[in-house]
């Protein structure tokens, strides 16, 4: 264990033709490793943030203004290997017809009518997700903005736990690779040369989101929030809730009143139920990221492109389906922990329309629902009577998780949940067209049952 380890990786990057950069980036997480270096923030270091503008307290300004230096970036390498696919998650269909991609092309294509702005739209792609990506790209010329479409994220060895070794398995070496998280996205624009190239064509700003999060669409008051404060970093969050007790919050440190994120892996076990207080912490992430793109490469350029921020040791196997493979470390980082990085960065907290990430199969039932709907310009926000309230759904996972057995068993899309409070399905139900969820309702069944059409399913 240790430099073998670290050389064979190294060795591993460069055969497959990965950046020096994004070697040296894993360098130094590898030695931090070795190092025994705690990413541990404990609740006795930290304080709680106050005092945190929100978006309905921002003016109303002149749109084209404020978009006119404004890129948007998907972060766009995930595969739907949570719905049991292995195909580009954003090309899953997401509600109406359209999946995530051409919503997101839609939005984009709509502010710049509106607006009359450049607006490019770029994605961080990796090695799975950018073939099947640029063909559903090349269906939609108009998007084109005179800049590369994408850019891609690196790819690290995955270590064995034990030797910390790079993992061998050659029935499926596409296992042996991970991403470095998507704290990767600021070493990847530089050393893509994308970062050079938009500030060099007059982009300052740029918002950085997920592609499974159409809550976040460009907001031209927050860049011109940005320009106002001289901010270099923004950060959307959100008031916690019950359901962010797992969820990464915000905090200021009290060594040196910086702001910080704070994930779960980063408590320490005697923290955990301090952790979980979301009213005391009360700001969370929700992973929507607005960069002065200036500063970006001043901070890059003063550290040789490597940002190293707060060390995630993701413990998984190497085929992570599989429990019984052997089992790794992936090295990864958190793009919102560079919060830390920038002297000046700022929060604003948003509505929870802002953030809608579709990570189960329980969250794209919602999402396809009429509690949502698709506005002109294609915007997915919830209908007014359900706004900040949105259903609770969860289903077995044993039968609902992977993507083809929930559509199976919604043969004619989801049911009515715009008066619905909770969704609990227990066994194998299969919803005929037109069923309507009134209330907390909770499924139990030991064998297949089919919901007639027209069923009104009400609780209290």
């Amino acid at each position: 264990m240790g430099s073998d380890g670290l050389q064979a990786a190294e060795h591993k990057m460069r055969d497959a033709g990965q950046d020096e950069e994004a070697i040296k980036a894993f360098h130094s997480a590898y030695m931090r490793v070795l190092s025994g270096e705690s990413a541990v923030l404990p609740s006795s270091e930290l304080e709680p943030v106050s005092d945190v503008p929100t978006l309905e307290d921002l003016p109303e300004l002149d749109a084209s203004a404020a978009l006119e230096h404004v890129v948007a970036i998907k972060l766009n390498g995930g595969l739907a290997t949570t719905m049991g696919l292995r195909s580009p998650k954003s090309l899953v269909e997401a509600r109406d017809g359209r999946s995530f991609l051409q919503i997101i092309i839609g939005q984009t294509l709509a502010l710049r009518r509106r607006h009359g702005v450049r607006l490019p739209l770029v994605l961080m792609n990796s090695e799975a997700t950018r073939d099947a990506t640029l063909r559903a790209l090349a269906e939609h010329p108009e998007l084109d903005s005179g800049l590369p479409e994408d850019f891609m994220q690196s790819m690290i060895p995955k270590l064995g736990a034990e030797r910390l070794e790079p993992i061998s398995w050659p029935e499926a070496p596409e296992l042996e690779w991970c991403p470095p998280g998507h704290g990767d996205v600021y070493g990847a624009l530089r050393r893509s040369g994308m970062l050079a190239m938009l500030i060099e064509r007059g982009f300052r700003y740029a918002m950085i989101s997920n592609s499974d999060n159409l809550g976040a669409s460009i907001e031209p008051r927050i860049a011109g929030f940005m320009a106002a404060e001289g901010a270099p970093f923004v950060m959307e969050v959100v008031l916690g809730t019950a359901a962010d007790r797992k969820g990464g919050h915000i905090a200021r440190r009290r060594s040196d009143g910086r702001l910080v994120l704070r994930e779960v892996a980063q408590t320490p076990p005697e923290d955990a139920e301090s952790f979980r207080d979301y009213k005391h912490w009360r700001y969370y992430n929700t992973n929507n990221i607005w960069l002065d793109l200036r500063s970006l490469s001043e901070v890059l350029e003063r550290s040789d492109g490597v940002l190293e921020l707060p060390l995630i040791i993701n413990r998984k196997t190497v085929d992570p389906r599989d429990p019984a493979t052997p089992p790794v470390l992936q090295l990864e980082s958190a793009m919102g922990a560079a919060i830390g990085t920038f002297p000046g960065a700022r929060l604003l907290c948003v509505p929870r329309a802002r953030f809608v990430p579709v990570k189960t199969t329980d969250d794209l039932l919602v999402m396809r629902s009429d509690v949502y709907t698709l506005t002109d310009e294609v915007v997915v926000e919830p209908i007014p009577e359900r706004r900040g309230r949105l259903p609770y759904v969860e289903l077995e996972p044993r039968i609902y998780k992977l993507l083809d057995d929930f559509e199976a068993r919604f043969p004619h899309g989801p049911p009515s949940l715009r008066e619905a409070e909770r969704l609990l399905v227990r066994g194998d139900f299969t919803f005929d067209a037109a069923v309507v969820v009134r209330g907390s309702v909770e499924l139990t069944a030991d064998e297949p049952t089919r919901i007639e059409a027209g069923t009104v399913l009400s609780g209290d």
